[in-house]
C-alpha cells in the first residue's frame, strides 16, 4: 500500500517508540549527574540556592525516570516480536550485553533511588550523597553497555559465525569495538548538552515572568557555563565520530554529505544544501564549497570522500533523509555554541539575567538538545542501512516477518498509546517545571523528621496547584 510494506512499517514502529524512549533516559543522565553537582555544592558550601535546586530538580528526574524504565521495556519485547531473526542470529552477543546493563547499571540504579528521592531527612547527608552519587554512575554505566551492544552492530567484531549464528569469541573486542569509544562520548555528551538547555530554557522561562530570585539566577548560570564548554568539545568529538564512521562506514558519510561521484583527482567539495535524488543518483539544487569536504572529512586537501556510485545501489542508505538530519544536527549545535558565547558576552557585562533576547532564546533552544540527539541518531542508524549489522546482516533479512496488517494495527496502537501515555507525562512533567524552585521547600525538608513539618516525599504530590505567572516565588535564600 502506497509502497510500503510490512517491513517499512516494523521499521517506522521501532524509530517510533525508540525516539519516545531516547529522551527520557538522556535527561535522566544529565539530571543524575546535575543533581549529584547540586548536592556536593551544597554539602561544601552549605548555600542554601543548591538545596533547593536539588529539590526542586529531584522530583523531575523522578518522572523522567519513570517514564524512561516504563519506554524501555517495550524495547526489549520488539527484538523478540518483530525482529526474532535478529535476536536469532545476534542473541549470544547482544543478549548479554542488555543483560550486563541490567544487573549492574540498572540495579544499581534502583538499589539507591529510593535513598536519593525519599531519604533527605532520613539518613546522614554523606550516605545521601553517595546515593546520589551511585544513581548518577548508574546512568553511565547503562549508557555504556547500551552504546557497546549498538556500536557493535554499526562495527562488528570479536565473533566467528557458527551454524549460523553469531558467537563471540573475544568478549573485550566486542565491547570495545572501533566506533564505541566514539559513540559513547559523543552520546554522553548530548545528554548533558541537551540536559543543560533544558535547565536553561526553565530559568529564561521563569526570568522572562519577573520570577527572579538566586535559584533561577543559579539555574540559568550553571547552564549556561555548561553550554559554553561542552558544545565545542561536542563538536570536536563529532569530528572524530565522523573520521571512524568514514574509515568503517564510508557509504554512510557518502550519503550525509550527498556525494554521488568524484571527478578525477579533484578534492571532495562540501555540499551545504541541496536534494539528494535517489532516483536520479544526484544532489539537486546544492550548493557547494569546493574542497571543504576533503578539508574536513579527511583532514587534508588532497584526499577524495568516497562517493555513492561507488557502492551498489541495494547497498546505499538513503541519502535524503541521512543528509537532512545530519544538517539539524549539526546546525543546532552551532547555534549552542553560539549560545554559550553570547552569555559569556552578556555575563562579562552583568546583564546575563536581564537581556530579555537572549532569555527569549535561552526558552527557544530548550529543545535544542533533544532534536540534535534524536536527529543524530537518526542519521547513525538509518546511515547504517540496509544493513540491521554492518556487513553481516540485512535489514529484511531481520524481521519477525509479520503481515502488512498486523503491522499496522500495531503500529496504530503504538501511536495511540505512547501519545496519550508519554503526553500526559511530558505535560505533568512541564507542570513542575512551571511550578518552579520553591526556596523554602529544601529547608523544610531537611528539618523534618518525626512529629516535625517536612514537604511531601512524593514527586506526584509537587504539582497540586498551577503557577500563576502574576505571582513570584514566595521565598527568598
Amino acid at each position: 500500500m502506497f509502497g510500503i510494506e510490512a517491513l517499512d512499517l516494523a521499521r517506522i514502529q521501532f524509530g517510533f517508540t525508540i525516539s519516545f524512549h531516547i529522551i527520557f533516559p538522556a535527561i535522566t543522565i544529565g539530571l543524575a549527574s546535575y543533581l549529584a553537582v547540586l548536592e556536593g555544592l551544597w554539602l561544601n558550601t552549605r548555600q542554601e540556592v543548591y538545596r533547593d535546586l536539588y529539590h526542586f530538580w529531584a522530583k523531575i528526574f523522578a518522572v523522567n525516570f519513570g517514564m524512561g524504565v516504563v519506554s524501555g521495556l517495550v524495547m526489549a519485547y520488539q527484538f523478540g516480536t518483530n525482529w526474532s531473526a535478529f535476536s536469532d542470529f545476534a542473541g549470544a552477543v547482544t543478549g548479554p550485553l542488555l543483560t550486563y546493563e541490567v544487573l549492574t547499571a540498572f540495579f544499581l540504579e534502583a538499589g539507591f533511588l529510593g535513598v536519593m528521592l525519599f531519604g533527605w531527612q532520613r539518613v546522614g547527608p554523606g550516605l545521601h550523597f553517595f546515593a546520589t552519587l551511585m544513581v548518577a554512575i548508574g546512568t553511565l554505566i547503562s549508557t555504556f553497555w547500551i552504546l557497546a551492544s549498538n556500536s557493535w552492530m554499526h562495527t562488528p567484531q570479536g565473533f566467528e559465525i557458527i551454524d549460523g549464528r553469531v558467537i563471540p569469541v573475544d568478549w573485550f573486542a566486542v565491547v570495545f569495538n572501533p566506533s564505541f569509544p566514539y559513540r559513547l562520548a559523543h552520546m554522553a555528551t548530548a545528554a548533558f548538552l541537551a540536559t543543560a538547555f533544558f535547565v536553561g530554557a526553565a530559568a529564561a522561562w521563569h526570568l522572562l515572568r519577573d520570577r527572579d530570585n538566586p535559584a533561577l539566577r543559579k539555574m540559568l548560570s550553571m547552564a549556561m557555563w555548561m553550554a559554553l564548554l561542552v558544545a565545542p568539545i561536542q563538536a570536536m568529538i563529532g569530528d572524530l565520530h565522523g573520521l571512524n564512521t568514514l574509515k568503517y562506514q564510508p557509504a554512510k558519510i557518502a550519503a550525509i554529505e550527498g556525494h554521488w561521484q568524484n571527478h578525477g583527482d579533484e578534492p571532495t567539495p562540501l555540499t551545504l544544501f541541496g536534494w539528494p535524488d535517489m532516483q536520479r543518483e544526484e544532489t539537486r539544487f546544492k550548493l557547494e564549497i569546493p574542497a571543504l569536504g576533503s578539508l574536513i572529512l579527511t583532514h587534508s586537501l588532497d584526499q577524495q570522500v568516497p562517493a555513492l556510485k561507488e557502492f551498489a545501489k541495494e547497498d546505499r542508505p538513503n541519502a535524503t533523509i541521512v543528509f537532512w538530519t545530519f544538517r539539524v544536527m549539526v546546525g543546532l549545535g552551532v547555534l549552542m555554541i553560539l549560545t554559550g558565547l553570547w552569555g559569556l558576552w552578556l555575563r562579562a557585562r552583568g546583564r546575563l539575567y536581564q537581556s530579555r533576547a537572549f532569555l527569549h532564546l535561552a526558552v527557544w533552544m530548550g529543545p535544542s538538545g533533544i532534536i540534535a540527539m534524536l536527529a543524530g541518531w537518526y542519521t547513525t542508524e538509518i546511515g547504517r542501512q540496509p544493513w540491521v549489522i554492518q556487513g553481516l546482516m540485512r535489514t529484511a533479512d531481520a524481521s519477525s516477518g509479520h503481515s502488512f496488517a498486523q503491522m499496522s494495527l500495531t503500529l496504530a496502537l503504538f501511536v495511540v498509546v505512547y501519545f496519550a501515555l508519554f503526553g500526559a507525562g511530558l505535560g505533568y512533567m512541564m507542570r513542575l517545571v512551571r511550578k518552579g524552585p520553591v526556596t523554602d521547600e529544601g529547608k523544610q525538608a531537611t528539618e523534618g523528621g518525626p512529629g516535625r513539618q517536612r514537604t511531601p516525599s512524593r514527586p506526584l504530590s509537587a504539582a497540586d496547584e498551577e503557577p500563576d505567572d502574576s505571582d513570584t516565588p514566595s521565598g527568598r535564600s
